[in-house]
């Protein structure tokens, strides 16, 4: 999404926080003493509910002020209800409450207060916080919880990441998008998604997101029928792939390594092996990596050096999967780094080696 503000000519400025506005309002003071000129100034700082209204009727309020809720959406005075962006609800994965302004869930609510009022048996649930927006020509979806909420709550989960194109990459059109899928090691349990691509984001979130409301599994990604032809899907489904790949991690059929901890592994000794092929690896690399196609590896394995753990790089993770399979039955330790050169250019291009 940063790229692609920036190739549309924004300026982004990040690291640093604003201090004051002056000159009514058309220079902004950021905290390194530097000044940003600007006519029109929207400030995007969080959402609190407006909920003085409550307040004043004595009603208990928690987190941002937000008004505290049942399951049937009463408030601590049985004949008051409350929906929308001014309530607490339930994260549907932890449990605990959770200030989620959306759209869809507040409608939900409105219907489920109706229901409720005309003496239906109705409890809500809570919400997941699937959302979606568009940045020019990318999208960008969520649903679920993503690391930060997860490390916050102490909860142990592994991360997987896909890229596979929107539809059969054959047929015109189609575009990649990049897919991170959250769950827990032990058994599969879903835990939250996110997904950047040009086309075919919303469909893709929506089935993930409706996977997470079953309690599905990684497992059972691989088992959903999704609807099928070139100029939708693959006959495997980006879903069907998601599931595949992370129940490999599963049944430590591979190892992964994240973007964030190649670089340190690699300083303690482990060798960063480039699957790709030689002029994909010329025209950029990880530093500190070695070049070995993987047509040639099966020939060449012996330049390798057992002694030493491995960790294979391709451009999303395919081949280095391959790779890390090959390797692996013979007799090497090796990794795999999730998401490939794609996922570690996008977050330090300035790393990037020629």
């Amino acid at each position: 999404v940063e790229l692609e503000l920036l190739k549309n000519k924004l300026c982004i400025v990040k690291g640093k926080s604003l201090n004051k506005l002056e000159d009514a309002g058309a220079t902004l003071v950021l905290d390194d003493g530097s000044r940003l000129q600007a006519d029109i100034i929207l400030m995007s700082v969080g959402v609190a509910p407006e909920t003085s209204l409550a307040r004043d009727a004595q009603l208990d309020l928690g987190i941002r002020g937000a008004v505290i809720v049942n399951e049937q959406l009463q408030t601590n005075d049985p004949s008051i209800f409350a929906i929308g962006d001014a309530i607490l609800v339930n994260q549907m994965i932890s449990g605990k409450p959770a200030l989620i302004p959306l759209a869809s869930p507040a409608n939900r609510q409105g219907r489920m207060v109706a229901d409720i009022i005309s003496g239906m048996d109705r409890s809500y649930q809570g919400t997941l916080g699937t959302a979606i927006v568009r940045t020019f020509d990318q999208v960008a979806a969520v649903t679920g919880l993503n690391e930060k909420a997860l490390r916050r709550d102490q909860v142990s989960f592994e991360v997987i990441h896909t890229t596979p194109p929107d539809h059969a990459s054959y047929y015109p059109g189609s575009a990649p998008m990049t897919i991170k899928l959250i769950f827990v090691k032990k058994t599969g349990r879903l835990l939250g998604a996110q997904i950047v691509g040009k086309q075919g984001v919303d469909k893709t979130i929506d089935v993930l997101s409706t996977a997470i409301k079953a309690g599905m599994s990684v497992s059972d990604l691989t088992e959903l029928e999704l609807a099928y032809a070139p100029p939708f899907n693959s006959a495997k489904a980006p879903v069907n792939l998601l599931g595949y790949a992370a129940q490999n991690m599963l049944e430590d059929a591979v190892d992964s390594v994240q973007w964030h901890e190649v670089d340190q592994r690699v300083n303690k000794g482990e060798m960063l092996v480039d699957v790709r092929t030689v002029d994909e690896y010329s025209m950029g690399h990880l530093p500190n990596s070695t070049n070995l196609p993987l047509d040639e590896l099966r020939n060449r394995i012996s330049e390798l050096p057992k002694e030493r753990k491995l960790i294979v790089t391709c451009q999303v993770g395919l081949r280095g999967y391959l790779a890390a399979r090959i390797l692996a039955q013979n007799g090497y330790q090796v990794s795999n780094l999730d998401g490939g050169f794609k996922l570690y250019k996008a977050v330090f291009p300035e790393r990037i080696q020629k």
